[in-house]
């Protein structure tokens, strides 16, 4: 009996200090996981934040270093922007990812299977080229 009362407050203890250590570490902020999976990067998770610049008809010069564009006051990247795709204001649809200044299809493309410039030799099918069925 002694035994099983010990074990109990060792696993208390133990279960106390691990909820600590790990509450004191992390404040109050969540770290990100190194790993994503195939899943996530299909949508606009995998791209990479780019710096924001204000601009304006005025002051369209200040996109023009980064090469970027000037659409409703803010310099994006047209060539893989979801709401600018390819211009200002031309919106992918919910399940298109922009590649290359185009709407494409993560899933099927040939030519963006998976991920943007991942070409296929033969067929595009759920992310993976040539995917047995």
């Amino acid at each position: 009996m002694a035994n099983a009362a010990l074990l109990l407050l060792f696993t208390v203890l133990a279960t106390a200090s691990g909820l600590a250590t790990a509450t004191a570490g992390s404040s109050g902020t969540q770290q990100p996981s190194a790993r994503r999976s195939r899943f996530l990067l299909v949508g606009d998770v995998a791209q990479l934040p780019l710096p924001t610049y204000d601009c304006s008809k005025k002051s369209v010069e200040a996109c023009l270093p980064t090469g970027m564009t000037c659409c409703s006051g803010q310099c994006v990247d047209t060539a893989a922007n979801t709401q600018h795709c390819g211009a200002c204001n031309k919106a992918c649809k919910h399940d298109r990812t922009c590649c290359g200044r185009h709407c494409v299809d993560l899933l099927s493309d040939k030519k963006n299977c998976g991920t943007s410039s991942n070409q296929c030799g033969n067929k595009c099918s759920y992310g993976f080229c040539d995917y047995a069925k």
